[in-house]
């Protein structure tokens, strides 16, 4: 669904990415771990389009998506991103969900009855009229989710969106991505939760100091890394 072939990226000067390669197929939850610095939000902002790779390529559903900006338009209507800090719209909770689907001329009908079902599946039902800058930051992070699925997106990118959240709306939250995946939604996820990547993906990356150094099943991650790195910063993060 998402492939970035021989991707590099410098900012300032410093490469943050160096010569990653990966893709995530058409149902898959692909995990993005690693060290605070590592390029997790880098490379999630480049598979979702917003910050063109210095070098290499990146493929959406088998199409070359690098520097084309109308392909690059298309394939962003067929994805969501939801952010650590999601910007919120100073207006009400629908608004911020339905907006997606107001600029894509859905009937209000429609946007009504998606917005509603979208604020269900996220346990924020009735919360349609609050204002969006009234919410708790966890309340927002849920409307922000809410507003990447409600236009039913192919791939869903998720960078650290869990992190504000406490443990049972999390995992009400990691239920919801769990059941897109099996629905056909690709997702990939940049977490500093190892255990969320464990329960969650059915592949991990990790990267260190902008390099892929390991990329397999969970299994393989964690129980057989490759590297003195890998296996160190997981049993660091993971308690063992």
């Amino acid at each position: 669904m998402i492939e970035a072939r021989g991707v590099w990226a410098r900012r300032g000067g410093a490469e943050i990415l160096k010569d990653v390669s990966l893709k995530a197929d058409r149902g898959e939850i692909l995990s993005i771990i690693g060290p605070t610095g590592s390029g997790k939000t880098t490379l999630i902002r480049v598979l979702n389009l917003l910050d063109p790779p210095n070098a290499g390529r990146v493929f959406f559903d088998g199409v070359d998506v690098t520097e084309d900006e109308k392909e690059r338009f298309i394939a962003r209507r067929r994805m969501s991103l939801v952010f650590q800090k999601p910007a919120m719209f100073s207006v009400s909770v629908e608004k911020n969900v339905s907006y997606g689907l107001r600029i894509r001329g859905i009937s209000s009908h429609a946007i009504r009855d998606r917005v509603r079902s979208a604020l269900r599946d996220v346990g924020l039902s009735g919360y349609e009229k609050r204002r969006a800058f009234s919410l708790s930051g966890g309340e927002a992070q849920r409307v922000a989710l809410a507003r990447a699925l409600v236009t039913e997106p192919e791939l869903l990118l998720l960078d650290e969106a869990t992190a504000n959240l406490d443990p049972r709306t999390a995992e009400t939250i990691e239920d919801l991505i769990r059941g897109a995946g099996e629905d056909g939604l690709s997702v990939v996820m940049a977490t500093h939760d190892l255990n969320q990547a464990r329960r969650l993906a059915n592949r991990v990356g990790v990267l260190v100091g902008g390099e892929l150094v390991q990329l397999g099943s969970p299994e393989e991650i964690f129980e057989r890394p490759r590297s003195e790195d890998v296996a160190r910063f997981v049993r660091a993060r993971s308690g063992w």
